[in-house]
């Protein structure tokens, strides 16, 4: 049975939606996303931790306070943090986007296979999406060695995250329309491989903010 998570829109600069399953057998998910804004931007992560269960739940959760606690540091800063974060624990594979809402830029970045595609507004433009290009490793295993990308971003862009409990290509004639509820909804019920943990994030960026004095 899928859980599901909408949100109103963070800082007046994403509109954003969850939507996510367990593993068959298992009442909690050790796949966890993340949507917390600070001064000037908004951070979006999603964790995956190795594993099912209790155990990669309370994993995930480490995770996340970890990148919670100062989400406004550069994201190789956070990466870094989330690995100390997870000694002693299972480690976690980590994908994360930072949106600069006053430049109207995201920088992100990924260790392991959580999967991110930005979707442009702008259908014309070619190419007319960004994939993610990851790194390997397990975050809280070895010390992340990953590098950071800087996108622009429009309003309307629409950015998507999606663990290894959902299949490959799941964006393959996607438009970038509709509530990202609906969006995240729609992949999870048409691409989750039904044997593992599985979660799909939808952001869409609303706009930059106005620059004062």
């Amino acid at each position: 049975m899928a859980r599901r998570a909408g949100r109103a829109p963070v800082a007046a600069a994403l509109d954003w939606a969850v939507a996510e399953r367990a593993q068959p057998g298992e009442t909690s998910s050790g796949d966890l996303g993340l949507v917390q804004p600070f001064p000037g931007g908004v951070l979006v992560a999603v964790i995956d931790a190795l594993g099912h269960g209790t155990e990669a739940a309370a994993t995930a959760r480490q995770a996340s306070a970890a990148l919670a606690r100062d989400p406004g540091a550069p994201v190789a800063e956070l990466l870094r943090r989330c690995h100390d974060a997870l000694l002693g624990f299972r480690g976690a594979v980590v994908s994360l986007a930072s949106f600069d809402t006053v430049h109207a830029t995201m920088t992100w970045v990924g260790v392991g296979n959580v999967e991110a595609v930005l979707l442009l507004a702008d259908q014309t433009l070619q190419p007319s999406r960004t994939t993610l290009v990851t790194f390997g490793g397990i975050v809280g295993a070895e010390q992340p060695r990953a590098r950071a990308w800087i996108v622009p971003v429009a309003p309307g862009d629409t950015l998507i995250f999606a663990t290894d409990g959902v299949k490959s290509g799941f964006a393959d004639g996607l438009a970038p329309s509709g509530p990202p509820q609906q969006l995240a909804d729609g992949i999870l019920a048409r691409h989750a491989k039904g044997t593992d943990d599985a979660l799909v994030l939808v952001a869409r960026f609303l706009g930059g903010e106005r620059r004062t004095g």
